[in-house]
Parts: structure tokens; sequence; C-alpha cells
């Protein structure tokens, strides 16, 4: 079997949910750093494999795949031993597809990108955004009011998904346990995975950037 390679930056939340999906599948593979803030990934070699530019980015052999969703969901169907983390039975696949999705279009587009993009320009947030990162945390307490995991009651791989941008929203709007109790019981159940550190790296990583830029909040 020809070794992948996983190109990313491990500040950026979606590169994360990868290592961790990997981590799980006990897949080897070779890390190839790309750093966006040096806008690495506008390089004519990249630009050849992936036209969108966007981290992560799995080469198996001559297939280039981007979207971290794309990509756990092409691990796990390709090298799981079984289907737990991502279910074939059609409504549990349905139940994680929605999570996934949730992740993409209201966690990471909405609550992360579009905060990031204010912090790291003009360093002036304002109210709303972090109003938007509170509604996040309320629906993820709303998700995990009857179960342990995000789409159930096992592990998959829409856990990895919304961990990543979970313990990156912290860098904005600290995590109540008094006030989502069943989002802080879920944190301390993933950071109990045994290659939880795929994660937590970069994490830390990210909101030491976020501090760096010294960002106040619009009055």
């Amino acid at each position: 079997m020809e070794k992948l390679s996983l190109y990313g930056f491990d500040p950026s939340p979606p590169v994360r949910p990868v290592k961790l999906a990997l981590a799980a599948l006990q897949v080897p593979y070779d890390f190839i750093e790309v750093n966006v803030i040096k806008r690495e990934q506008l390089s004519e070699e990249y630009l050849k494999k992936n036209p969108q530019h966007t981290v992560p980015m799995l080469e198996d052999g001559e297939a280039c795949i981007w979207d971290s969703h794309a990509i756990m969901a092409y691990l796990v169907s390709k090298y799981g031993k079984d289907d737990s983390l991502y279910p074939k039975d059609p409504l549990q696949r349905a139940i994680v597809d929605q999570r996934l999705y949730f992740e993409s279009g209201v966690v990471y587009a909405d609550a992360i990108r579009r905060t990031n993009t204010y912090v790291f320009t003009t360093k002036v947030l304002p109210k709303e955004r972090l109003e938007a990162i509170v509604e996040v945390y309320n629906l993820m307490e709303s998700f995990l009011m009857n179960h342990d995991y995000i789409a159930g009651d096992h592990l998959t791989i829409a856990d990895f998904s919304l961990i990543s941008s979970i313990s990156s929203l912290v860098a904005y709007v600290k995590i109540d346990s008094s006030k989502w109790k069943k989002l802080s019981a879920w944190i301390k159940r993933m950071e109990k995975l045994p290659y939880y550190s795929k994660n937590a790296i970069g994490a830390e990583q990210f909101i030491a950037l976020v501090k760096n830029t010294n960002f106040t909040v619009e009055a």
C-alpha cells in the first residue's frame, strides 16, 4: 500500500479532524506542512493538485482529495475495519452527515471563519460574532442532550470534525461548564482519546495566534 500524504497546517481547524481520523484508523501517512499564513497554498505545485487551494488535502497515489469531511468519509470507507466511524445505516449516516454539514456551514464558515476575518484584519470584533459562537454552543448542548457523542451513542467522524472547531472557538468565548454541561462533558470525553494530541497541539497554536492579535470587542 502506497503511503498517504496529508497536506495541512496544524492551527487550521479543518486539518485536525483528518489527523484524528487517521489516528483512529491507525493508517500511516506523511504530513506535509502548507503554511497558509505564508500563502504556501497558492504555490504553482499545490494549485495543480488542489485548484481550490485549501487545506487539508489528502494525496493517495495519483488521487488528491480535499475538504476534511470528504477526506474522512473516504478514509473510513477505504481503511475502516468496520463502519462505526461513518455508519452505512441510512438513518445513522444521515445524522452524521447533518452534523458534518452543521460544522461546515454554521460552525466553521460562520462562527470561525467570519470571526477570524475581523480579528486578523480590523482586530475589532462585533458583538454579534460572540453571539453567533454562543448560539453554536447552545446547539451543541441540544445535540448532546440525550447522547454521549454528537451523532449518537458512539464516536463518529462528526465528533472529530466538531471537536476541532469547538476547541478553536474557545479562543473567543470560553465554555462555562455550569451553563453548557453536556458540551463540557463531551469535550472531556474527547480529550480522553489516546490520540487527542492530534487536535490539542493545533488548537493551542490557533488560540495563540488569535491572542497575539490583541483584538478588542466592539463597544
